[in-house]
């Protein structure tokens, strides 16, 4: 499978230009973006269906400049665009894993009980990729000069537990296109750039 991951593009015309070109040049099977696709909400439908325009499947979740309930609706009414927010989707023989929002804390409750909810779900071994908008603790995609590591450790602790193969975050614009490796899972901020990502 060959995804095209990106993050954080608040609604820039040109990186959308960018995403295009690639999603052209390395025809990936699916598109996935970690989270603000655009600004505040701003032409949300317009920057999703510009996406969509290259006919090819999106998995998205909303960052913290994003209302989730407005993301989940326009998704509801275009094709192959799935909202992944507290969302375990298979696809092609992968398990898809998406929590959208937040970035700031340290700790996320609300995926720590998605995830306590979904367990049975979650087993291990599988082909596990997590897309959440808040970065991964302790990693090259959470490190802030001045101020430390300021990422999630409810994510570490899931990828210390269930072993994903790629966890892709966003939120810090001060790591795009940094990577990290965890164990065996590929951590990675795509940026608005974008990562084509093959496994």
């Amino acid at each position: 499978m060959r995804l095209l991951a990106f993050t954080d593009i608040h609604g820039d015309k040109k990186a959308i230009k960018a995403i295009l070109g690639s999603v052209k040049k390395d025809d990936p099977d699916i598109l996935v973006c970690a989270g603000d696709l655009s600004n505040f909400g701003d032409n949300l439908s317009m920057l999703i269906n510009a996406i969509k325009s290259v006919k090819k499947p999106l998995l998205i979740i909303h960052g913290n400049h994003e209302d989730y309930d407005e993301l989940k609706a326009l998704c509801e009414n275009i094709e192959d665009c799935v909202c992944m927010h507290k969302k375990i989707l298979r696809l092609g023989g992968y398990l898809f894993i998406g929590m959208g929002g937040g970035g700031f804390s340290s700790r996320d409750s609300e995926f720590e009980r998605f995830v306590e909810n979904k367990k049975n779900e979650l087993l291990k071994g599988e082909k596990i990729i997590l897309i959440t908008h808040g970065p991964v603790y302790n990693t090259k995609v959470d490190m802030i000069h001045g101020l430390g590591h300021r990422g999630c450790k409810s994510y570490r602790r899931f990828i210390d537990k269930y072993n994903p193969i790629v966890a892709i975050c966003g939120h810090f614009h001060e790591t795009f296109g940094k990577f990290d490796e965890v164990n065996n899972t590929l951590v990675i901020n795509p940026g608005k750039a974008g990562k084509i990502l093959e496994f």
